[in-house]
């Protein structure tokens, strides 16, 4: 008699029992800034996956908290540019996403454009766990693995334990933030900058094209993905008057040296590795 996948004992994984345990003590002695990275690293730990990253999400673009790689960080932000991808998906629902196989088969007829950009990285499963409540969706557990597979309910029940933490510990932040540094909540402030950023550089291109909101984010998105850039990085460029879209809904770029026009993709070479390599070298976390 075989035994069933949440009863086999698997080398990397702790016993459930164990992983509120393992992340408490792994953020015993952490920044506030620090906690998000460390918890993903811990569910690196927990989980058969080669990656994970946290993000909250509301209107417009989802804000990434943190990462255990620099893959994770890039599949990630891919997503946020894109505005598809598995963690989009369990953001709407309210329900974990699974995307078991990126070759090939459905998921890549769901996700086309996200499995061929994911997989150049390396990457060739995703699983999102919403963050949050029954009711209400406040982010994702985003998590990647190099090979195509299933999670078992074993595994499902390790992601939801840590989402939950992870929900408990980032309500806290802001609150450990004041106590335990003078102003030490601009961490936030500054993602939340970035985040109405976004929101400018969608009112600007709203009034450049005379377009709606969902139709100037999402012109912003596809001259970032068509740049290989991030969505963050282009909506920079336009609040700083470095870029401007015309009328025919392309950009104009006044800045010409800060695209590569013929790549056609998403670039990854901020976070440590070109598109067309594949991959990511395993000592390039971070």
């Amino acid at each position: 008699m075989q035994p069933r996948d949440d009863q086999r004992g698997e080398p990397g994984r702790k016993p459930t029992g164990g992983a509120a345990d393992a992340l408490v003590e792994e953020v015993r002695d952490a920044g506030p800034r620090e906690i998000p990275a460390r918890l993903c690293a811990v569910a690196v730990e927990l989980l058969p996956v080669s990656g994970a990253s946290v993000s909250l999400h509301s209107e417009g673009l989802p804000v990434q908290l943190g990462a255990s790689s620099a893959q994770a960080a890039y599949v990630t932000e891919l997503q946020a540019t894109l505005g598809d991808g598995p963690c989009q998906s369990a953001a709407q629902s309210g329900a974990p996403v699974f995307a078991c196989d990126l070759t090939c088969g459905q998921d890549v007829l769901r996700w086309p454009v996200f499995a061929q950009e994911a997989t150049a990285a390396g990457v060739r499963a995703s699983y999102s766990v919403p963050l949050g409540s029954e009711t209400v969706c406040v982010g994702t557990l985003d998590l990647y693995r190099d090979s195509p597979g299933d999670l078992t309910d074993r595994d499902l029940r390790m992601a939801r334990l840590v989402a939950g933490l992870m929900t408990v510990a980032l309500i806290e932040l802001p609150h450990a933030d004041e106590a335990d540094e003078p102003g030490g909540d601009r961490w936030l402030n500054g993602l939340a900058a970035d985040h109405d950023q976004v929101y400018q550089a969608t009112g600007m291109i709203m009034a450049q094209l005379g377009v709606g909101t969902e139709e100037a984010l999402a012109r912003l998105r596809a001259h970032a993905f068509a740049h290989g850039r991030t969505a963050l990085d282009v909506a920079g460029d336009v609040v700083g008057h470095r870029l401007r879209f015309e009328g025919d809904g392309g950009g104009f770029d006044q800045d010409p040296d800060v695209f590569d026009r013929d790549r056609g993709g998403f670039d990854g070479g901020q976070y440590g590795f070109g598109r067309d390599r594949g991959g990511f070298g395993r000592d390039q976390g971070g």
